[in-house]
């Protein structure tokens, strides 16, 4: 099965840069309430979509959808939320 389209975006230079930017903007500090991690080492943030995108390249491009996480609350937190917003949606069942 093909990948989407808008993963590609995540690949391109645009995105890199936006990706800096926002972590400069939130000064490379976990936006997470009770986080608040603050961490130099990019590898260790993710700009992540505060709505997600699904798709929508004005969303996903917007600066003002995007926060900085540190990746244990992304990977863990965030994901366990957008998980569950599936099954309330009614998308996986």
């Amino acid at each position: 099965m093909p990948q989407p389209p808008w993963k590609a975006w995540y690949k391109l230079a645009r995105w890199r840069a936006l990706r800096l930017r926002i972590f400069l903007r939130d000064l490379y500090t976990c936006q997470r309430k009770g986080c608040g991690r603050a961490e130099h080492n990019t590898a260790l943030l993710v700009c992540d979509h505060i709505k997600p995108h699904r798709g929508n390249e004005a969303l996903f491009w917007d600066e003002g959808n995007l926060q900085t996480l540190c990746k244990a609350c992304h990977d863990k937190d965030k994901q366990r939320e957008e998980q569950a917003s599936l099954h309330m949606r009614g998308v996986w069942d």
